[in-house]
């Protein structure tokens, strides 16, 4: 493998695991770990700790699939393997 295409790789990646990381601590951390603090805080009428486990976490998901095929995007254009 040439060493463009081991840059490409390392930089899907380390974008992946940014991604991932903001998902586990958005629907683990917040929906479970820090639901006890969270909850102090009230969102719609529901405990925000609440709110996390049950709608947030999805939310946050859906909005990273936007933001990963944005960085992917960009990502293909400045390692020139983008499609037409």
């Amino acid at each position: 493998m040439d060493r463009s295409a081991q840059a490409y790789w390392k930089a899907v990646l380390r974008l992946v695991g940014q991604i991932l990381l903001v998902w586990f601590i958005g629907s683990y951390g917040a929906g479970i770990i820090f639901a006890d603090a969270l909850n102090n805080i009230s969102l719609g009428g529901y405990p925000l700790g609440f709110w996390f486990a049950q709608q947030g976490s999805m939310y946050i998901f859906i909005v990273l699939i936007f933001i990963y095929a944005k960085l992917m995007g960009k990502l293909d254009e400045k390692f020139d393997v983008h499609e037409q």
